[in-house]
């Protein structure tokens, strides 16, 4: 009985140090991946949230979607370790690792590798329906909504209007939130705001079926031209009539949303989450999950490349047949 028991005991000893022994390995193996992304009302949460989703493996991959600033904070976040990833337009992203742009004389982050080209991030410049503001020249002299630090709204701004021929000194600027700059709209206490992200946009949908409507200011005509010619980043783009409610059609222009990363994650994790990000099942849940979601094919990842690609996401391509 007693050598029986001793066993048992054995036994037990043995099963229950089998189990951490395999529990710690599993924590060890699992990859927590963070997807910086934007402000709540913008386009990149709801499209990072479902991204996050979709390539999460239980077991192996944790990937959560982290509400930013936006562009240049999640580029800089990755650059810092807080953030595995995130979203950014093509024109933060490429200054941030060339150096170049609003990165000139600046520490730059060589190490920037690319995940993905989604979708086409539109320029809007949002006024109450209304306002006689017909144009980016009307603005000087208003209160203007530019985002805030860290966004690539803000640097896009100040390139189109200094376009125009304005200066920051000739508005009165606000550094808030889209979604803050539409209560303020709505309030009668901002003239008008720049957005730039997938189109429908949240705060904006939101701020057509309030109640006094808005219009959107085309970006058009030769200041487009020379916008595009002295930043290849920029292609014209339009946002069809009734994208938001009894707003007409314009001209305007648009930068591509990029997926990105550092060169020191770990190449099969990347891989991984590549693939998962292109199987059906995503691919499906994304097109159903918002318009932008359609856009986000295999087809367009590699569009727009201004950086060098991760070695996890060039294999994934490479198999794909979509990179040589």
């Amino acid at each position: 009985m007693k050598r029986r028991f001793l066993s048992g005991a054995l036994l037990a000893c043995l099963s229950t140090t089998a189990l951490t022994a395999a529990l710690t390995g599993a924590a060890h193996a699992q990859q927590f991946f963070r997807i910086g992304t934007g402000g709540t009302a913008g386009t990149y949460y709801p499209i990072g949230g479902m991204i996050a989703n979709a390539v999460s493996v239980p077991g192996k991959i944790v990937a959560t979607a982290q509400a930013s600033n936006g562009s240049l904070a999640n580029v800089n976040a990755i650059a810092g370790g807080s953030m595995e990833s995130g979203f950014s337009q093509s024109d933060v992203a490429t200054w941030a690792q060339k150096g170049n742009g609003i990165f000139e004389g600046k520490p730059n982050i060589p190490d920037l590798r690319l995940i993905a080209n989604l979708y086409p991030e539109t320029v809007h410049v949002v006024v109450k329906k209304g306002s006689g503001i017909k144009s980016i020249a009307d603005l000087k002299g208003k209160r203007v909504g530019m985002d805030e630090p860290g966004s690539g709204t803000l640097v896009n701004a100040r390139l189109i209007l200094a376009a125009y021929g304005i200066k920051e000194s000739d508005i009165k600027p606000e550094y808030i939130k889209p979604n803050q700059s539409g209560d303020k709209m709505k309030d009668g206490a901002l003239d008008a705001f720049f957005f730039v992200g997938g189109a429908p946009a949240g705060a904006i949908s939101e701020l057509a079926s309030s109640g006094s409507g808005i219009e959107l200011l085309p970006i058009d005509g030769p200041q487009a031209e020379g916008l595009r010619m002295a930043s290849p980043f920029f292609a014209n783009d339009t946002v069809p009539a009734a994208t938001y409610k009894d707003v007409a059609g314009v001209a305007t222009l648009s930068v591509g949303a990029q997926w990105v990363t550092s060169a020191k994650i770990d190449t099969d994790t990347v891989y991984q989450i590549t693939k998962a990000l292109y199987s059906d099942a995503t691919q499906k849940t994304l097109a159903a999950g918002h318009a932008k979601g359609k856009l986000i094919t295999l087809q367009n990842a590699v569009k727009g490349a201004g950086i060098p690609f991760h070695p996890g996401a060039e294999k994934f391509y490479k198999e794909a047949g979509v990179l040589k």
